[in-house]
């Protein structure tokens, strides 16, 4: 009898362990700076774990592939944040070849993911097409899913999507969790360049109220974005060349000048047709009671120089779009001004302030949005849809 007990109380035991395999989540591609070659890739688990690895191959039309998948150790990062602790790793795979489909897979020891499935860049200018979403932060699992799947939907070869800031309304381990429910295994499959808002940053109390910093340890943690912007803002300034087009991502929040000088260095030696910007606070505000100015006075001028095609903004809870602007004017010359664009993909949204409705050309809120880019040679072509599936603005910008 109590060998019968001790085998009953062993298989419960066994039982209990297998209901609580610390599989990994929150799996997340991020492109690189040399995205016809690498890519990155970040993971998190409950618990640390030393012998964390990504597993990689070509992809076949059947499983032969796991014959030749090479494993690639990962860099685990311990985080405490706010008395929360997490593990998170990360790894880039190098040494890719351009345009080729691969199929990965994340875990330790024998616990692993299941395997997905990405395909890097060309390394010659392709026609591609990108998303771009405004502002999520807030209600991101009621509310925001159905904008990712949507947006999934109407682009399903989209090569990445793009997002303008404030992502969370707070940079904590409850929000995140909502975050990685909500895009689900958009993630796993779909590489994410990202610019960081206001309310992705870290932030501390001063008598009774909240401050920001400039810190984002949980950004850093959960994203593995290029480092090559300015010393002291690796992962949020940094600039990605995807097939014919310079994507540079700009962080609005602080240390604008020093932005300015590294930005005119890499719009110098720009060997590309098109260039996009992003970033979080508009230079045109349609919020109520904004204006970012030191914005606007740092970074237009810039754009006019090196004719900027396409800039992409969140903050405003709002959608605006501006005809081709050049030196604060609409611009009368093809071949010169930029587009700038707010847009919001949450919930939460004001009323649109018209202070710069003489250089919009659209203007609107009220409306949960993401737009389809697509980069065709000499066009770019822009479609802003509404979370139900209609066009609610489009444009076209021709080389």
């Amino acid at each position: 009898m109590k060998k019968i007990t001790l085998i009953y109380f062993l298989l419960f035991v066994a039982f209990l362990k297998a209901q609580h395999i610390d599989a990994p989540d929150r799996i997340i591609l991020n492109l690189t700076e040399q995205p016809s070659s690498s890519i990155a890739v970040t993971w998190h688990t409950n618990e640390s774990h030393d012998n964390s690895f990504v597993e990689l191959a070509e992809a076949t039309k059947w499983i032969e592939f796991k014959d030749s998948a090479i494993k690639t150790p990962a860099q685990m990062n311990e985080l405490n944040y706010k008395g929360n602790l997490s593990y998170t790793y990360s790894a880039v795979l190098n040494d890719l070849k351009p345009n080729t489909l691969y199929v990965y897979r994340v875990g330790y020891d024998s616990v692993t993911s299941e395997w997905n499935q990405f395909r890097t860049a060309s390394d010659t200018d392709q026609p591609f097409r990108f998303v771009y979403f405004g502002d999520p932060q807030n209600g991101i699992r009621e509310d925001l899913a159905r904008v990712f799947r949507k947006a999934l939907m109407t682009a399903p070869e989209a090569s990445f999507w793009l997002f303008a800031g404030d992502l969370t309304d707070l940079p904590d381990e409850s929000m995140w969790k909502e975050w990685f429910d909500a895009t689900g295994f958009i993630h796993r499959i779909v590489p994410s360049i990202m610019a960081i808002g206001n309310h992705d940053l870290y932030f501390e109390m001063a008598d009774g109220k909240k401050k920001k910093t400039d810190k984002y340890p949980l950004w850093q943690s959960l994203f593995t974005l290029p480092e090559n912007g300015p010393e002291g803002l690796e992962e949020s300034v940094y600039y990605v060349d995807y097939q014919g087009v310079r994507f540079i991502v700009l962080n609005t929040n602080y240390r604008l000048k020093d932005q300015a000088e590294w930005l005119e260095n890499i719009l110098s030696d720009n060997p590309n047709k098109w260039t996009v910007v992003t970033y979080h606070h508009p230079v045109y505000s349609t919020g109520e009671g904004r204006d970012n100015k030191d914005i606007r006075e740092t970074f237009m001028p810039i754009f006019d120089k090196f004719n900027v095609d396409l800039v992409l903004q969140g903050h405003d809870h709002t959608y605006a779009r501006t005809y081709k602007i050049y030196n604060g004017k609409i611009s009368d010359d093809e071949s010169k001004g930029t587009v700038y664009v707010t847009s919001v993909s949450g919930p939460k949204q004001y009323p649109a302030n018209p202070m710069y409705k003489d250089l919009i050309a659209k203007l609107g809120t009220f409306t949960q949005l993401f737009q389809v880019i697509d980069i065709q040679g000499d066009r770019l072509i822009y479609n802003s849809y509404t979370v139900t599936g209609e066009l609610y603005d489009h444009f076209e910008l021709k080389k």
